[in-house]
């Protein structure tokens, strides 16, 4: 299974030798609703987000072609909950009791951080930049491992607070990184 920050050869069509760049438009692509999209360096739509009922509890990454790569699942706890991540698999049932791929709750550390904690009991944070939604994921080293900012044009103009870049480190599964970003969004009621 591949990690979020593998150190094996890269066997997965979701991670690369090299550093990518995303385009994340945090709109849904088929309803222009709730949701995101996601474009790599190429203007290609490489994954997406349909999220039809905010008042949701489950949501799902998809690919281009609408396989179902995670499943992810709020679970309420207190005041601010904390978020589950299942890999490929489609709805869970609610008497099924699958053990999450990744589990991300509010950071005790830092106001507005978030822990990330995978199956293996690796943990990443999601570090907050600003208010509005920039953020960069790191390692318990403290190294970047992608990072969230607002697109910007050549020109330096920023495209709107919908439209961000996102920076994938190399040898980072990309698609758990999107998942991330999609948990984000939904912490802050933008997906």
């Amino acid at each position: 299974m591949a990690r979020v920050f593998p150190q094996a050869a890269i066997s997965s069509p979701y991670m690369s030798t090299e550093r990518e760049t995303f385009t994340v438009w945090m709109k849904s692509l088929v309803y222009q609703t709730n949701g995101l999209t996601v474009y790599n360096s190429n203007g290609e739509i490489t994954y997406r987000v349909e999220n039809y009922d905010k008042a949701t509890n489950e949501v799902h990454i998809m690919d281009l072609h609408g396989n179902i790569l995670f499943t992810i699942r709020k679970k309420k706890l207190w005041f601010f909950g904390s978020w589950y991540v299942y890999r490929e698999g489609g709805s869970l049932s609610s008497t099924e009791e699958v053990k999450p791929f990744v589990r991300i709750k509010r950071s005790s550390i830092r106001d507005g951080d978030w822990e990330v904690r995978d199956e293996t009991s690796e943990v990443f944070w999601i570090l907050r930049f600003d208010p509005k939604f920039a953020f960069q994921i790191i390692d318990t080293n403290g190294d970047i491992i992608a990072q969230v900012k607002p697109k910007q044009s050549s020109n330096g103009i920023t495209l709107g607070e919908d439209v961000l870049t996102l920076e994938v480190k190399p040898r980072v599964d990309h698609s758990l990184v999107v998942t991330l970003v999609t948990v984000y969004g939904l912490i802050k009621g933008v997906v």
